[in-house]
């Protein structure tokens, strides 16, 4: 990890050294004479907050436990949140030294969070089982020992719980199939077959829909490949906890980036393209046309919380690479080099492989 607990925010009962979060055994651990201890979780329903509503938040939703400083990156932009009294000497996100403390800007706290339960010897070990089965990777990269620096981040998210409401009208489309005289060459000769011919009967149909979403999870993070996050979103948000500031001594928190507001526009689009699937599977049929949705969304709920990522970067060939590993399931997301002799010879072989289709279908078949 890039930070040092240098801070005593949960001395040690025993040495009064500092305690930190230990992923391992889920407790919090000196970092001086290695006790234990057991963080006290109140087992409770997470509050949902209301979206719509008043623009001001209340002030326990700023409350964190422990006062907290902003650190931005000059490099790159990053922006973490780190405990009073913890330091940092290089920006989590590029490594980069040039960190500056800021003025503390208040921010939501989040109501939960998923504590890390993947140690970095653990990611690593992910890391390196990942990469072996991609596929276009060069054989010597497959096979070396990336020295990889880890760093763990708790990133923000959004969780939007609503009711929706939905009217649609579409063209639903029926295959049916008919007998047709189709003439072909073989062996130099024209024969005349009789062949199934498909065609396809349309017809408006219209609807209503109802549907309830539950914890849709939109990154808060406005710093990370988006596209990464979404691979790396395996999360089981059943395994949350109420927040805790003891989960984060020791850890480094990004601050949000991406506004409630935000959010919720990303998380109304995720929305929408769902209901767009359901809909089409509701209307049946073999095609769907001309599909219109208009929805209303009601009893719009947020939340904020926390979750466990381990941030990794590593150099090949003087090259810079990143990756990120869930620190809940293990899961990898990243960019890894590749080979242009592997991918140069797969899209020939996938050209060959259409070619010979394609001089099957036009010997087999010729259109009167």
């Amino acid at each position: 990890m890039s930070t040092s607990a240098t801070a005593i925010r949960f001395p040690c009962a025993g040495c009064g050294g500092p305690m930190i979060f230990d992923s391992d055994s889920q407790h919090m651990k000196c970092q001086y004479c290695d006790a234990e201890q057991e963080i006290d979780n109140v087992l409770s329903q997470p509050v949902e907050h209301p979206f719509h509503g008043s623009i001001d938040t209340p002030a326990e939703l700023l409350d964190w436990g422990t006062e907290q400083k902003t650190i931005h990156c000059e490099s790159c932009g990053g922006e973490t949140l780190i405990p009073v009294g913890q330091t940092t000497v290089t920006c989590i996100f590029c490594n980069s030294p040039k960190v500056l403390e800021q003025d503390q800007m208040q921010t939501i706290r989040p109501e939960t969070l998923i504590p890390f339960q993947i140690s970095s010897d653990k990611a690593l070990r992910s890391f390196a089982a990942w990469k072996k089965k991609r596929w276009f990777l060069p054989n010597k990269f497959k096979r070396m020992n990336v020295s990889s620096q880890l760093h763990s981040i708790y990133i923000p998210y959004w969780t939007y719980d609503t009711e929706s409401y939905s009217v649609y009208r579409a063209e639903r489309g029926v295959y049916h199939y008919r007998t047709v005289p189709r003439t072909r060459v073989v062996n130099g000769k024209s024969e005349t077959v009789m062949v199934q011919e498909r065609y396809t009967v349309w017809n408006w149909v219209n609807g209503e829909y109802d549907r309830a979403f539950d914890d849709i999870l939109i990154p808060a993070s406005g710093h990370y490949n988006q596209n990464m996050l979404e691979r790396l979103g395996d999360f089981d948000l059943r395994n949350l906890v109420p927040y805790k500031p003891d989960y984060l001594s020791g850890y480094v928190s990004e601050r949000y980036s991406v506004s409630r507001e935000q959010g919720w526009d990303k998380a109304q689009s995720k929305a929408d393209d769902q209901l767009r699937d359901e809909i089409r599977r509701r209307i049946g049929g073999d095609e769907v046309r001309n599909l219109r949705v208009r929805t209303n969304y009601n009893d719009v709920t947020y939340k904020h919380l926390l979750l466990p990522v381990w941030n990794a970067n590593y150099t090949y060939k003087t090259k810079q690479y990143y990756y990120m590993v869930n620190g809940q399931t293990g899961t990898v997301s990243g960019h890894v080099p590749r080979s242009p002799l592997k991918i140069t010879l797969f899209t020939l072989f996938c050209l060959a492989v259409a070619g010979v289709l394609l001089w099957f279908y036009l010997n087999q078949q010729q259109p009167m």
